[in-house]
């Protein structure tokens, strides 16, 4: 039995397959076609997870679409001319978010809540789960909408809106709680927004109105100055956090999906009051794996829950896949040829105050790097912080990097939350280990952590103790080997090209080594 399921079909693109119960194949679009036009089919994902699958076109039982609209007779006569055997099921955005959260949780009991910007003026939803059954309670609608007002802000802090939110989320750690009131006011009981606080005739700078800037203390319609923008981010964040614990309610367990949610600080004040599980990727892509989940739960009526393992659901490449493209592009490399030499050498390059490119494995689903396809340094590097932000990354200094650690050596240096598996949440940094951490500290005495099991990704987990017994300290830090705009790295030949055109010192890609 297999579920394909699509999500993103309008921003985001992506596939998820099921096979007889395991989800085991999951890709974005613009990962493997690098461009994709919105509105379409998300093709080339889609033969890939068929391709992972060793399935045919002939072998899908259902094609599970997530959609904010209903899909097009064009879209509808497409899926049935390349899927002749497949059921066709329509499972509604909203509830395809909220599957991919409470069905991948583990809870039997929860609610679950879906948040994000618009889409077809719904930009939320409460849902009830128990058992293997999800249902609707309330919904939320524009211009009410959470999400919008952090894109409206981020418009109003210089950012691009829909895009650049997750600087502005990073930003507010900087600042103080000066504007507490104001947002307070702005975004009220049942997360209402007040609509005195907008303009509705004034186009850009988010459109907020005279007594928003009021508020501010500023001349109607003029730019935020510098010295404010990070407490107006920390203002707004500390509404959104307010408004989104009232509308979870009392439930002692709580799922969460929808782009709000890839709000680690946001998931880090929910941790604290409850059991809480996200969708890692809770993004639209992410309604792919929601749309194979519904379709497993509510259309096959299936009992059993489907693990979510790991976020390693993408293509992985052989040796002499990766040789082929090393070689066709003139490059000298060394082939490592067991996994300790290249454990061993991937260690002394980080010793030696290198920065390194770590493509191994199978590409992870989501945006975030869990060790697949990581640019890795060494805390002990006293220049990690100026060379992976401003050289490599391009990056301002506001948004740090994530700290990887073993997940049973974790308690030793942070406090982390169940969703730094990950990294989802930020975690707070241990008093003792303060200073040696000093590089990726956000405000609060926070940073990204990232816990690594053996069970998740046994290469990683055996590179971080291997760091540890070299230097003493089990922890590298870690960002997203891609380009400043691109999605993460997917193939040997993006990895190269990614290598090449910036400044990391050291390709480790599969067990062939490149320094440049």
């Amino acid at each position: 039995m297999i579920i394909l399921g699509l999500g993103g079909i309008l921003k985001d693109g992506a596939a998820a397959l099921l096979r007889d119960g395991e989800l085991v194949a999951a890709v974005e679009e613009s990962k493997i076609a690098r461009h994709r036009a919105p509105g379409t089919l998300p093709l080339a994902s889609m033969a890939e997870c068929m391709r992972l699958a060793s399935a045919g076109a002939a072998d899908v039982t259902t094609v599970a679409i997530a959609q904010p609209v209903a899909t097009g007779a064009l879209m509808h006569a497409q899926l049935r001319s390349l899927f002749p055997n497949a059921k066709l099921a329509l499972v509604e955005h909203q509830t395809a978010h909220a599957a991919s959260a409470y069905y991948a949780s583990g809870f039997h009991q929860a609610t679950v809540l879906t948040l994000d910007r618009a889409g077809d003026f719904r930009c939320g939803a409460r849902y009830r789960g128990h058992g293997n059954r999800l249902e609707l309670e309330t919904e939320m609608y524009y211009p009410d909408s959470i999400g919008d007002l952090y894109s409206r802000v981020t418009e109003l802090l210089g950012f691009r809106p829909d895009a650049d939110e997750h600087k502005v989320q990073w930003l507010s750690t900087a600042g103080d709680g000066r504007f507490t009131t104001l947002f307070g006011e702005m975004l009220g009981h049942g997360a209402r927004l007040n609509a005195a606080f907008f303009d509705a005739n004034r186009v850009g700078n988010g459109g907020f109105g005279a007594k928003f800037y009021e508020g501010l203390g500023m001349e109607e319609g003029g730019a935020v100055p510098e010295g404010l923008k990070a407490s107006v981010a920390r203002g707004l964040q500390g509404a959104v956090e307010r408004a989104v614990l009232e509308l979870a309610g009392a439930s002692e367990n709580l799922c969460v999906a929808g782009g709000l949610f890839f709000n680690a600080l946001l998931i880090a004040a929910l941790e604290g009051k409850k059991n809480v599980f996200v969708q890692p990727a809770a993004g639209n892509s992410g309604t792919a794996i929601g749309a194979v989940l519904y379709a497993w739960h509510h259309l096959l009526a299936r009992e059993e829950r489907v693990s979510l393992a790991d976020l390693c659901l993408g293509p992985g490449y052989a040796s002499e896949e990766i040789k082929q493209v090393l070689e066709n592009c003139k490059l000298r490399f060394h082939y490592l040829q067991t996994t300790e030499e290249l454990v061993a050498s991937a260690v002394r390059a980080l010793d030696d105050q290198k920065i390194i490119a770590w493509m191994q494995g199978r590409m992870e689903f989501g945006p975030r790097a869990l060790g697949n396809r990581s640019i890795l340094a060494s805390p002990l590097n006293p220049y990690s912080t100026e060379n992976l932000n401003i050289f490599i990354k391009h990056r301002e200094p506001f948004r740090k990097f994530a700290a990887s650690v073993p997940a049973e050596l974790a308690a030793t240096y942070f406090e982390a939350g169940p969703n730094a598996r990950f990294l989802a949440t930020v975690s707070r940094v241990r008093p003792e280990y303060r200073e040696r951490f000093r590089s990726a500290i956000l405000g609060d005495d926070l940073v990204r952590v990232h816990t690594v099991s053996a069970g998740d990704n046994p290469l990683y987990h055996r590179l971080l103790h291997a760091a540890g017994k070299a230097t003493g300290l089990p922890v590298l830090y870690n960002t997203s080997f891609n380009l400043f705009g691109d999605p993460l790295v997917c193939t040997p030949r993006d990895a190269v090209r990614s290598f090449y055109s910036s400044g990391i010192d050291a390709l480790f890609a599969g067990n062939f080594f490149i320094e440049k």
